[in-house]
């Protein structure tokens, strides 16, 4: 009783406090805190009857009084002349098993706040905002319930503020209504101009309308705490951007639109919109641990996913990149595909020949999976045209692949093939072809298959963000789920944690992955990229990012242009950037040395793709970050670091370890002399056996990095 009397004064007080700051009424019964007391979520109404919220970590404000509401066509705006008709509490402490992912179970622990709220006027119409506080975070979304009125009504504005409190340092990128691939700026919030970073000459099929940032953006306050904003459960509505007001430090959600409906989404009650999430945490690495938009997600509803195995796989994929092959047989297809002097040749690398290649190299080094872009016929038409629709049929291989002799040769050698499906940006087109594809999928054993989005959307006025694609999007999820098929998505939607609810989507691309680097001399990715990947786009799910490239520099194709990293900075990369499916994404010749087996390609053979535990040792937002993991099954554990472009030195305490038992510990880490653009492939591999008690110290190079295993003996 003395506990929860101190709870409701603490409550009290913070009304009071909400109440002298903002002027707006407001009471402990419209307060909510996370299970472990650190954050609270207050919500008001001011005199006009219009909706806002506050959110509190530590007693301290985070989020300054924001304001809430809808704007619709041909119907009055939902933003004020409101009143409070009910409110409810609720709580829940569950743990949820993954099928795979980053650890063996979740803790989906929250506090809930459920506010009725109903206009004072007519047409009285009613909308629900909900709150859920966790000890990581919180989440909200909109509620209309089933009602007159409220059927096939267009959104035209959701008005959902995040007041700053202050001019925090931010980590963002241009908020695109087609893709996510840009690079991201260091700034402070002040200083954000998303319009002057629109034009990349490797972004064609972008539109950037307002100065807007994409989710998730992460920012740090001046007192050191970490925020990141995004959503979860974006199922059938716009995806979100941030447009910023700079001078008065405050964001508004700013939905992806439709040119042909005039609006940003369509609903009908009963309707929900996704969860508007924000992390909270005092350390950086506590936003990668977070598990909150995962677990504002629905449970899973499509049952066992045991034929998706997470795995390592190689593919036909680099070489067209680096212009060694194409794409297409007929040598017309263009796309990033040249020699060292710019010609365009035939040189098909689909073909039954190199893809047995492939399988070989796959089945040598215990590697599980292969991918063949390029096998069926199309794409000498598709990347030029805007008449894209049933250009790839998913089924008819070119003259020189022999599906039926790869397929045979691949299950001789234990190896399965991934498919892919390149929809040209026609998904009218594809949905048309999904359930024959599938089945041609499954009739020959393949059970995932890669997708893939490039070019602007068919139908023109539609927008890889927008409601219209959410829908296909979803729409692919629920048919390959149906025909068990996991699907890893390229040109995607942004990750909203629906592998929770749909555990066939195991991957998807959604950010500047490692083609930019083959793509132009300027156009690369720098050393500080995944360092703040990590902390922001990995904080919505799984990445398919295709590490592990040896050849740093491309001489022998294109010698303008490299990676800009060490080699140990690309083995690290298995452990850092998460995917249950991580590719081998060199050349098979690369991974040789002196005519041998590259030493380093041990530990991308060793390395696990499914873990039971994941750890953030260190890390900074764009500068450095270490992640330890304990794979699934076996008990090794695997610890990857990397840094921006300053060198650092980091010691890696292995209390993490079980007690008692001793590991032989193989180390790989950066020369001496090692630096990401001077010499970046000097390396050093050391092994030592170590236990719980001792500890591993280790300097990485300037665009360095280092990986650790850890084997049980």
């Amino acid at each position: 009783m003395r506990s929860l009397l101190i709870r409701n004064s603490n409550l009290l007080i913070l009304g009071v406090l909400i109440l002298l700051i903002t002027g707006c009424s407001v009471s402990p019964d419209t307060v909510v805190e996370s299970p472990d007391g650190e954050i609270r979520v207050a919500f008001n109404l001011n005199d006009a009857g219009a909706p806002a919220y506050e959110v509190f970590y530590k007693d301290q404000p985070v989020i300054l009084s924001s304001s809430m509401g809808f704007d619709f066509k041909e119907m009055p705006s939902l933003k004020e002349g409101l009143k409070i008709l009910d409110i409810n509490f609720n709580s829940e402490d569950k743990t949820w098993p993954m099928p795979w992912g980053e650890r063996d179970s979740v803790r989906n622990q929250y506090n809930e706040m459920h506010i009725a709220l109903e206009e004072t006027q007519a047409p009285n119409r009613k909308i629900n905002i909900v709150f859920r506080a966790f000890d990581d975070g919180i989440g909200f979304r909109y509620e209309f319930p089933d009602q007159p009125g409220m059927q096939e009504v267009l959104i035209t504005d959701e008005h959902t503020q995040f007041n700053l409190s202050g001019d925090h340092r931010v980590w963002w990128q241009p908020g695109d209504w087609d893709i996510y691939e840009h690079l991201y700026n260091e700034t402070n919030f002040s200083e954000i101009d998303a319009i002057s970073k629109r034009n990349d000459p490797n972004l064609k099929a972008t539109y950037i309308p307002e100065n807007a940032v994409n989710t998730p953006v992460t920012m740090k306050t001046s007192e050191g705490i970490y925020l990141s904003f995004h959503e979860a459960d974006l199922t059938d509505y716009a995806g979100m951007t941030l447009k910023v007001d700079t001078s008065n430090n405050s964001m508004v959600s700013e939905l992806v639109g439709s040119e042909r409906t005039g609006g940003k989404a369509v609903i009908s009650a009963p309707f929900n919109t996704p969860w508007r999430t924000i992390q909270i945490a005092d350390r950086a690495g506590d936003l990668i641990e977070s598990t909150l938009v995962l677990n504002l997600n629905d449970p899973n509803i499509i049952g066992d996913v045991s034929y998706f195995t997470p795995m390592k796989y190689v593919g036909i994929w680099w070489e067209m990149h680096l212009g060694k092959s194409t794409w297409d047989m007929e040598g017309s297809q263009s796309m990033n595909t040249f020699t060292k002097s710019g010609e365009i040749r035939p040189n098909h690398g689909a073909t039954t020949e190199n893809a047995m290649r492939y399988i070989d190299f796959a089945a040598e080094n215990g590697i599980k999976g292969l991918l063949v872009e390029g096998w069926n016929t199309g794409w000498d038409k598709w990347i030029n045209t805007d008449d894209r629709e049933g250009v790839f049929d998913f089924m008819t291989p070119y003259a020189d692949y022999d599906f039926d002799k790869v397929m045979a040769y691949a299950r001789e050698k234990g190896v399965e093939v991934i498919m892919h499906h390149e929809t040209s940006a026609a998904p009218l087109t594809y949905e048309k072809q999904m359930q024959v594809a599938y089945q041609f999928m499954k009739d020959n054993g393949m059970n995932s298959v890669k997708t893939g989005y490039v070019g602007k959307i068919i139908p023109k006025g539609e927008y890889h963000h927008g409601q219209w694609m959410v829908r296909h999007y979803h729409k692919v999820l629920e048919e390959a789920a149906k025909m068990k098929i996991a699907i890893n998505a390229h040109e995607p939607i942004k990750d909203t944690g629906k592998r929770r609810t749909y555990p066939n989507a195991i991957a998807r691309e959604g950010l500047r992955g490692q083609e930019f680097n083959a793509w132009s001399a300027d156009g690369g990715n720098p050393p500080d990229h995944l360092p703040t990947v990590a902390f922001t786009r990995m904080l919505s799910g799984p990445i398919d990012f295709t590490p592990g490239i040896f050849n740093i520099r491309f001489d022998e194709y294109k010698p303008d242009n490299r990676v800009m990293t060490t080699l140990a900075h690309q083995l690290a990369l298995y452990v850092v950037i998460y995917s249950p499916i991580q590719m081998l994404a060199d050349l098979p010749e690369h991974y040789t040395e002196n005519g041998k087996i590259h030493p380093a390609l041990q530990f991308i053979r060793d390395v696990g793709v499914d873990w039971s535990e994941s750890r953030v040792l260190s890390g900074e937002v764009g500068q450095f970050v270490t992640i330890a993991r304990k794979e699934r099954g076996t008990g090794n554990w695997f610890v990857g670091g990397i840094t921006d472009e300053e060198s650092r030195t980091e010691v890696i305490q292995l209390d993490f370890l079980e007690p008692g038992k001793t590991y032989r510990a193989a180390l790989y880490k950066d020369a001496a002399d090692a630096h990401w653009d001077s010499n970046p492939q000097a390396y050093e591999i050391t092994s030592m056996d170590v236990t719980s008690e001792d500890s591993v110290e280790v300097i990485l190079a300037p665009g360095g990095g280092f990986a650790l295993s850890l084997m049980q003996k």
